[in-house]
């Protein structure tokens, strides 16, 4: 254990990949940890500096022969691998395995024409279970037709976006689109690469578990208020290795505002670009007068960039509409939050994302809300809400957890489907069509 870890946070370190759900607990251990070591945060341009990959790590992330979690891409800066994550229930190992394009691999009716294409983060990609253990495998073995799996893990939604207007030009592109938002998905949209926020927790078991570089991100030019989408700053390969200079790192975030404002709010960095945070949220309509300090509250900062955040999503989701219309397509948006969202709920608070769910429903979005699914459900039980998240949970969801998640789902999607999938076909049409499930 390094000298300067609690062991809770060395136990998190413990596990290969993570567990997604419990992101802001971690970050929140690292300030808890902090601060009763007596210690001041440091600045940002020192935290940053220590963000520099260790160029071994690089390599087995980028060497297309290694067995590793995610594989280099010049859009979102990685895809699934091949990889054997010991992350799984009962602390089993995971199979997670995907196709030369990165779609994760689909075993059920995967000989069948494809209508459903899904994006977004772990939660779609369905980290911590097996190739046929996802909720998409498990909704295609019900409707009798494929569900292909584009999740990745570490995604924003504005990440999961570019993901999805590449891969719906291509043959691989379906009729119906179902766009999930999980999480930090908001932020991490503004991130130019996530892994300088994560990295004084997160375990790249020798390179293999290494993933969030720099990707293509979305983020407001502070002199118009205009959110602009930018590219990879690291679109290659050979491009990559600059990651593994600190002084290099520095330059490229030391103006990364999201970054800024998220590893303050959690409590990593003890300073703030207030003349940027000022503009920003002039832009943002946000209340000036609680940013008059040198050092503003961090619940504040986290508001902030809350509010940063949800500009970009509503953008995100404007773009994601507008592209399904233009190629005639169908898009579905999910909506699942079990930490910030769901557990409120239950307890009878306010959501935080409120100001996207309204969003939703006056743009008249399709949309799915898990939260609220598991809202109902827990009425049925009379146990402790943590108990009741054991049935479903180990950081993502188990195979349960993705079972009940499908099952949940399934009358939203068969609505959406035209024709019906042959599970819900009328008497005639089925048997024409089940002719051809047949082996000859």
């Amino acid at each position: 254990m390094n000298s300067k870890e609690t062991p809770a946070i060395s136990a998190l370190h413990s596990t290969c990949i993570g567990t997604a759900l419990f992101q802001i607990a971690i970050s929140c251990a690292l300030s808890i940890a902090t601060s009763a070591q007596g210690q001041t945060p440091p600045a940002f341009e020192a935290y940053l500096r220590k963000s520099a990959v260790d160029r071994k790590t690089l390599e087995v992330f980028l060497d297309p022969k290694q067995l590793s979690w995610a594989k280099f891409d010049p859009i979102t800066g990685y895809k699934l691998g091949y990889y054997m994550p010991k992350d799984g229930i009962n602390r089993s190992s995971t199979i997670s395995t995907s196709r030369p394009n990165g779609t994760r691999t689909a075993q059920i009716y995967a000989n069948k024409p494809c209508r459903i294409n899904t994006y977004g983060d772990s939660f779609t990609q369905c980290h911590q279970v097996s190739d046929s253990e996802t909720w998409q495998e498990y909704l295609a073995g019900h409707l009798g037709e494929p569900v292909r799996n584009f999740g990745m893990g570490g995604f924003g939604a504005y990440q999961a976006y570019r993901r999805m207007i590449r891969e719906e030009q291509t043959n691989l592109g379906a009729k119906h689109v179902i766009f999930y938002i999980w999480g930090d998905d908001h932020v991490r949209s503004l991130l130019r690469c996530r892994h300088a926020a994560i990295y004084p927790w997160w375990n790249h078991d020798g390179g293999r578990a290494f993933h969030n570089n720099f990707w293509a991100n979305i983020e407001m030019n502070l002199q118009t208020g205009q959110l602009e989408e930018h590219e990879n700053r690291l679109p290659t390969p050979e491009s990559v290795y600059k990651m593994s200079d600190p002084d290099w790192m520095v330059q490229a975030l030391k103006d990364d505002l999201a970054l800024n404002l998220m590893m303050y709010a959690r409590g990593n960095v003890g300073d703030l670009d207030m003349p940027s945070v000022r503009k920003l949220a002039a832009h943002l309509k946000f209340d000036l007068q609680t940013l008059a300090d040198a050092q503003p509250p961090r619940p504040v900062i986290d508001q902030l960039l809350n509010r940063y955040a949800f500009a970009a999503t509503k953008v995100i989701l404007t773009k994601a509409s507008d592209f399904t219309e233009r190629h005639g397509k169908k898009l579905l948006v999910v909506l699942f939050d079990p930490s910030r969202v769901m557990r409120p709920l239950v307890e009878g608070k306010p959501r935080y994302d409120q100001e996207v769910v309204d969003f939703l429903k006056e743009r008249q979005f399709r949309y799915f809300d898990m939260n609220l699914v598991h809202v109902e459900d827990y009425k049925s039980f009379s146990i402790p809400f943590d108990q009741y998240t054991k049935r479903y949970f180990i950081g993502h969801y188990s195979p349960a957890g993705n079972h009940f998640f499908a099952y949940s789902i399934k009358d939203t999607i068969i609505d959406w489907l035209d024709p019906k999938p042959i599970t819900y076909q009328n008497e005639e049409d089925r048997w024409i069509t089940f002719d051809g499930y047949l082996e000859k």
